[in-house]
């Protein structure tokens, strides 16, 4: 069963079509293990929900990667039980940046699929604020590693700037620890081969991004109690 909270509505055909995949993919999956089975409903009727989805992008994510089936296997038996969705796109986010920038020219179909739902002009002129899509004719350039987050933010409740600004926080940030990190590392590594700087370049990579992530999400839901237990301390009894 899901761990989120919410119920499970998808049916295997929306779930595919959501996810840009097949339904036979879907039911392959599931024999394989890579997702967990549907809550069964009234009429027998199997239903998804978010984690459901949230595991297929990840395992889009890892194929990306050029990981074989066998790998993607391991991968995910590797995982801790009892993820939720958010949990899951941190996964995936971490394994988006293992790979190099990218930049790729689809059509409006493939935007559609690469989003995993439908987008409306007002979606797409978001997207674009965002930096994410850019229309170029009958085309869209777009940022592959980037466009399933921003699509997610699409559901935030928060305004454009809002969202604009939060960016510009996490990038300054994002930038400013990445000096450190590479200024820290120089040192430990300025005497070695060169050979023994890319493979602890490899290495470090992937765990410094696990690191910064999970920080980041302990440290904001911090923040987030003390605000919410703020507002409960001035609000009148």
């Amino acid at each position: 069963m899901t761990t989120d909270a919410e119920e499970p509505t998808l049916t295997i055909d929306e779930l595919a079509a959501r996810a840009g995949i097949t339904v036979r993919t879907v039911r392959f999956y599931g024999t394989k293990g890579l997702l967990p089975p549907p809550v069964i409903g009234p009429r027998r009727v199997g239903h998804y929900g978010s984690e459901h989805l949230a595991r297929l992008a990840l395992i889009e994510e890892l194929q990306l990667q050029g990981m074989t089936l066998a790998a993607i296997e391991r991968y995910m038996e590797q995982l801790p039980p009892g993820l939720s969705h958010h949990d899951l796109a941190i996964h995936r986010a971490v394994v988006a940046s293992w790979a190099p920038d990218s930049v790729e020219t689809v059509t409006a179909a493939e935007l559609q699929r690469r989003a995993g739902r439908q987008l409306d002009e007002d979606d797409v002129e978001r997207l674009t604020a965002m930096g994410v899509v850019r229309p170029d004719g009958d085309t869209y350039r777009i940022d592959a590693g980037l466009l399933r987050l921003a699509v997610q933010l699409l559901d935030v409740p928060l305004s454009q700037d809002a969202i604009l600004a939060a960016r510009k926080v996490l990038i300054a940030h994002s930038r400013a620890a990445a000096h450190e990190l590479s200024q820290l590392f120089r040192g430990e590594v300025s005497e070695r081969a060169e050979q023994d700087v890319k493979s602890l370049s490899a290495h470090m990579e992937p765990i410094v991004v696990q690191a910064l992530l999970t920080t980041f999400q302990r440290s904001l839901k911090e923040e987030v109690h003390q605000w919410l237990a703020a507002s409960d301390e001035g609000r009148p009894s």
